[in-house]
């Protein structure tokens, strides 16, 4: 049985599975496996991405892959032309007190110098990676939190480069298609990282039957939760044209992921994430764990920041609490999260990204097998 579609032949792949990654380990070797690498650029400053695409594109030898740029709609400052330094003094310093109260609780001293990272997730460099990307192969532009903004869509097109989006609800599925985007991914709430509020098993044929409606003809993925080939099967099944997956490589022996991180989700069940602000400023599902639980909301109306702010005051100490919880501390492990859909409770070992490749394959054609074999005659 072949797993080649038209999709497949658009991207020049064997198996219609996109891997999302923030390691240029794991986007080489899924692309290399006959799969689609996207590399999570927001990280990256324009220099650094330069260096990662470089080192994807020997890795591949000509093969495709894509970048992720996620420049969100709405966010802290937006057109107001403000400095990492602007952003920084609407950090209130109560919230400062609350992290460092965090810390001290968990036996954990706060840094003298407070150190604040950067505002990834704003839109201002958004712009300036795509620019880099650009000076490579690439051969997808992807985006969330919103409709692409109008220079990438315009250079995609000129440049013959597909821009995706990611969408959780179904009218945000028709604004994308409005806009322009070549290919939509449906992801659900069991998805890791910002989602919504929908399952994958509504949001796909929602999104689905709404560009039906206006005759619309954009492929859509299928994301959230997918960590196998029969689930990616039921959602072909269904009318989906492939699966966009993230999850499910932050356990192969590729990942960047921590240690003692990688430990936590192999030993969590699909009931230990939650969807939570208290690391990005907007709902993201992560790991639950006693930094999650300190960011619900309170009766005093305690809420995380708004995107960039809550990213920027939080990233550097949970990287801080990263490197300690692998040091053995107790108390850093207690706070340790990481994004991470319900998936994980069917991550159950460390494997090298192809083997994951070659699983969701031959899950992918048994499952296929059992479909078709159920029909009658």
């Amino acid at each position: 049985m072949t797993t080649s579609t038209a999709l497949c032949e658009q991207f020049g792949i064997d198996f219609p599975l996109f891997a999302f990654s923030h390691c240029r380990d794991v986007v080489a070797a899924v692309t290399n496996a006959g799969g689609f690498g996207v590399l999570g650029a927001t990280a990256y400053s324009p220099e650094q991405l330069d260096q990662e695409l470089a080192w994807i594109d020997d890795a591949v030898g000509g093969k495709p892959y894509g970048v992720d740029l996620i420049v969100p709609a709405k966010f802290e400052g937006k057109g107001e032309k403000l400095s990492s330094t602007d952003l920084a003094g609407r950090i209130p310093q109560a919230y400062k007190d609350i992290v460092d109260e965090l810390l001290r609780a968990h036996d954990i001293e706060p840094e003298p110098e407070r150190r604040l990272g950067k505002p990834m997730l704003s839109g201002n460099t958004g712009h300036e990676l795509l620019d880099v990307a650009l000076t490579h192969p690439v051969k997808l532009i992807a985006n969330a939190l919103g409709v692409p903004p109008d220079y990438m869509i315009e250079a995609g097109k000129e440049r013959g480069i597909p821009v995706a989006a990611l969408v959780g609800a179904k009218e945000h599925a028709v604004k994308q298609a409005a806009a322009g985007v070549d290919l939509i991914v449906a992801q659900g709430t069991e998805a890791g990282g910002h989602c919504g509020e929908v399952s994958t098993l509504v949001v796909v044929p929602e999104v689905l039957e709404a560009l039906a409606e206006i005759g619309d003809t954009t492929p859509v993925l299928a994301a959230g939760g997918i960590v196998t080939g029969r689930q990616m099967a039921g959602m072909v099944a269904m009318g989906a044209a492939g699966a966009w997956t993230g999850s499910v490589w932050l356990t192969t022996e590729e990942a960047e992921t921590a240690p003692h991180t990688v430990a936590k989700m192999l030993a969590a069940s699909s009931r230990d994430t939650v969807r939570s602000a208290g690391r990005t400023g907007k709902p993201s599902r992560q790991l639950r764990s006693e930094w999650t639980d300190a960011w619900l909301p309170s009766k005093d109306g305690h809420q995380p920041l708004p995107l960039p702010l809550q990213s920027m005051l939080c990233e550097p100490v949970i990287r801080r609490i990263d490197v300690l919880a692998s040091q053995g501390h107790e108390g850093a492990q207690a706070l340790a999260t990481y994004f991470v859909g319900q998936g994980v409770g069917l991550m159950n070992k460390v494997k090298p990204a192809r083997e994951v490749v070659r699983e969701f394959i031959e899950d992918y054609v048994a499952a296929a097998e059992r479909l078709s074999s159920s029909l009658p005659g």
